[in-house]
């Protein structure tokens, strides 16, 4: 009797990740530099920069910055760099009302699909954020307020996130201790998201993330229009 060979055992095929694209990396710096104030209005960043910056060749960086998309923030010359465009207040909370909106409404959902489990693990996350904003290490502050909203329940409405996420590009996610306050909005306002989730209530879930987002573009809009110099 011949020995019984052992089955053969079919890995997944796992799709490689991709990694962005040059040119949109180069396109989220400069917006993340002008969406900041450290870029304003009428100025110019070469892309030998933006290279510098990012640790890239200055050929990759000119090939890049010709490609680039930096939507309403910039204009891109090709071969040239970036020239600021104005964005206004209003700019800001208008695409801070739909990003209210959005939130509000996947809060809302979230609240419905709530467990104790996953009301827990947002609890210790903000334990930890609290802590971060105490100590002012604004990169876990920056960090853990991203972990909190990315684990937020996921209720139906894959369509909604997306066009959420579309509407986050003109949040200075990177460069998140240099809007005044916003450690400290995300420290407090999570609080009642926390309690209206805990409680299953949708209808407050939706109220304190919509609050909390529409806060957030006040800030950037006041950060903004702040003269250079007066930051934290």
């Amino acid at each position: 009797m011949s020995a019984v060979e052992p089955a053969t055992v079919h890995e997944p095929t796992r799709r490689k990740r991709r990694r962005p694209r040059l040119s949109d990396e180069v396109a989220a710096h400069v917006r993340e530099l002008i969406i900041s104030g450290q870029l304003t209005a009428g100025e110019f960043i070469r892309p030998e920069t933006v290279a510098q910056e990012l640790d890239i060749s200055a050929k990759r960086g000119g090939r890049a910055s010709s490609r680039c998309r930096a939507r309403a923030s910039s204009r891109c010359n090709p071969g040239a760099g970036f020239l600021v465009s104005p964005l206004s207040a209003q700019d800001i909370h208008d695409t801070f009302a739909a990003q209210a909106l959005l939130a509000g409404e996947l809060a809302a959902r979230a609240a419905v699909v709530a467990t104790p489990v996953g009301v827990r693990a947002l609890e210790d996350l903000q334990t930890g954020l609290d802590a971060a904003t105490e100590r002012g290490d604004y990169d876990q502050v920056e960090q853990l307020n991203f972990e909190f909203h990315h684990h937020l329940p996921a209720g139906p409405g894959p369509k909604i996130s997306w066009l959420l996420g579309a509407t986050l590009r003109y949040s200075p996610r990177e460069l998140f201790a240099a809007v005044p306050g916003w450690p400290e909005a995300s420290a407090h306002d999570h609080h009642a998201v926390l309690t209206a989730l805990g409680n299953l209530d949708g209808e407050a879930a939706r109220a304190a993330m919509s609050k909390h987002v529409t806060g957030a573009g006040a800030l950037l809009a006041e950060h903004l229009a702040r003269p250079r110099g007066m930051d934290r």
